[in-house]
């Protein structure tokens, strides 16, 4: 591995999401919340996931989007569609679009921090993998995403074992796997309550959390 690549990270960036469209994402949140306060906490999570991927090492950076950018996207992204079909499909379909090192996260942590990401890509393994406290994932990364990313195709997603079948995935392919933290997502009010407590000092996320509590008070 030559110093280039050691020390530029990741080749890949991904961040898969929805556009934070009120009555399509975060529903889970409504209520207490209504559809567009749901909207209006997926787009803080959203913008500071993004934020946050710019300060990790990489060559490129993709949002792999749901729906049409929006003056939440800071520049040095670039912008493809999703794929069709499950999430394990459009997950798999994302990993075709990287050469070299690449990890996909999503956009339910704003708790995220470049340190957490920094050494992925460099420490010598296969894969990486990021579990969540449901029971699914929060981060996935491939050395040779073009010929590993298949290893998400057919894993049931949004299941309390969702982690746990992709996990055995990699290992039962041969590849070794560097753990990444145990995080939570962001799925329900309780969920972002504990989340924001989580959050590095200037998250958007948090400070839309307390906003939305400040004007039901």
């Amino acid at each position: 591995m030559n110093s280039q690549r050691e020390t530029a990270g990741s080749d890949t960036l991904l961040v898969i999401a929805k556009e934070p469209v009120p009555g399509r994402v975060k529903t889970r949140l409504t209520p207490p919340y209504t559809p567009r306060e749901a909207a209006a906490l997926a787009e803080a999570a959203l913008t500071d996931t993004l934020t946050m991927m710019l300060q990790v090492p990489a060559r490129r950076r993709v949002l792999v989007l749901d729906g049409a950018p929006g003056p939440w996207l800071p520049p040095g992204f670039e912008v493809v569609p999703q794929a069709s079909g499950g999430l394990d499909e459009r997950i798999a379909a994302a990993f075709t679009l990287c050469d070299g090192p690449s990890l996909l996260v999503g956009m339910d942590t704003p708790q995220l921090t470049p340190r957490l990401l920094t050494d992925v890509g460099r420490d010598g393994h296969d894969a990486w993998f990021g579990p969540a406290t449901d029971g699914g994932f929060w981060a996935l990364g491939f050395a040779d995403p073009g010929r590993d990313g298949v290893l998400v195709r057919g894993v049931p997603m949004s299941t309390d074992r969702t982690g746990a079948i992709q996990r055995r995935r990699l290992t039962e392919a041969g590849l070794t796997v560097g753990e990444l933290p145990l995080l939570r997502d962001v799925d329900t009010a309780a969920d972002a309550a504990s989340v924001a407590a989580c959050c590095p000092p200037g998250s958007r996320f948090a400070a839309t959390l307390a906003s939305l509590a400040e004007s039901v008070r």
